[in-house]
């Protein structure tokens, strides 16, 4: 039976080991990180052996390539995307900006499609106020709800369109921590009026996307006492509140924002109401410690699963990828002719 969880795996290609802990635990799906990328054809046989260690052909496989920082898949073999704030930097026209985006995502899609990964944790909807930790920083599309939740629906729907599902991120909001979720766990002192007219709002606008991704943050408006993704209040406010019926994530439980066992993490996270929990780091120890505290996808959980798979579409819309690489970049460098260029559908799928 399929268990709530996601792993990583440790290098290029899975052991003999990983092989049979995959098949054991038999994990909803897998990310991928750096240290798993080379080059296209490695990528594809990677991903093809996750599958077949659960015997899954479909089973989802995910990745963060947001581009900037964030970026797994980047040269000699892929090209190095902008982080989300550089958009709006290269034309000062939110329409265009949104065109743009929406090309990026596609074009991300493309590449990530090729090699056997269906989803992408894309796009980022935090809004970073004045003073708090650059973590977010740069990777956020805008400074105000309405920029992020305008271009963030342009990368969902350009993922979306490519045959990749798109995932938002970090709910309930990470743009007022003041510190890194992967040192830290940090507490946000605002007041829950303030919260729902800004940190909310893009994941308001987003909540008909089939996958969004918990947060590791206190709110002390929401529950004092525990961060997000292991809170039963802040995901029933992310249900209700946010209007979030999709299927969600946990994020990384390696993070040090957590703490206790691995165990300990997954079946906090899993009560609390996420539906399915992420360990990235392909650390075999700790990720038994995980199949521990993780029982069998069934449910409500289940059928949101199911539900975001069914929304992978089968045959994306037609793309010329060399021709959209060329417009995307000429226009991210600021030539205004190529900014509003041919519809680089019209070529090939």
């Amino acid at each position: 039976m399929t268990s709530a969880a996601i792993y990583g795996c440790a290098g290029h290609r899975l052991t003999e080991g990983e092989r049979a802990f995959f098949a054991e635990t038999r994990p909803w799906g897998f990310i991928l990180f750096r240290r798993n990328i080379d080059s296209p054809e490695q990528v594809r046989a990677l991903t093809d052996e996750l599958r077949a260690a659960i015997g899954d052909p479909e089973a989802p496989i995910l990745i963060d390539q947001e581009g900037g920082r964030v970026q797994r898949m980047g040269p000699p073999h892929w090209p190095k995307y902008p982080p989300g704030d550089a958009y709006l930097k290269a034309t000062n026209d939110p329409a265009d900006a949104r065109d743009l985006v929406r090309l990026g995502a596609r074009l991300m899609a493309h590449d990530l499609r090729e090699v056997g990964i269906n989803i992408d944790l894309l796009p980022v909807l935090d809004v970073p106020v004045p003073g708090a930790h650059d973590i977010i920083g740069d990777r956020a599309y805008g400074r105000d709800p309405q920029t992020v939740a305008l271009l963030g629906r342009a990368a969902a729907e350009g993922l979306l369109a490519g045959g990749v599902l798109p995932c938002i991120k970090h709910m309930p909001g990470h743009g007022r921590a003041f510190a890194d979720t992967h040192k830290d766990l940090p507490t946000v002192h605002a007041d829950l009026e303030t919260l729902d007219a800004w940190d909310f709002a893009p994941f308001k606008a987003l909540s008909d996307m089939p996958i969004g991704m918990t947060a590791h943050i206190v709110f002390s408006a929401i529950d004092p006492k525990r961060p997000a993704t292991q809170s039963k209040r802040a995901i029933q406010l992310i249900r209700e509140r946010l209007g979030f019926g999709g299927l969600l994530l946990s994020d990384d439980l390696v993070m040090n924002a957590l703490s206790g066992s691995f165990t300990q993490r997954a079946h906090k996270a899993l009560k609390a109401g996420c539906d399915v929990v992420i360990h990235w780091n392909g650390d075999m120890d700790e990720m038994r410690q995980v199949a521990e505290g993780v029982g069998p996808l069934k449910g409500g959980a289940k059928r949101r699963a199911e539900a975001a798979l069914a929304r992978i579409v089968r045959t994306p819309e037609p793309l010329d990828p060399v021709a959209g690489h060329e417009r995307f970049f000429r226009a991210m460098a600021g030539k205004t002719d190529a900014a509003k260029g041919p519809d680089v559908g019209e070529a090939q799928a």
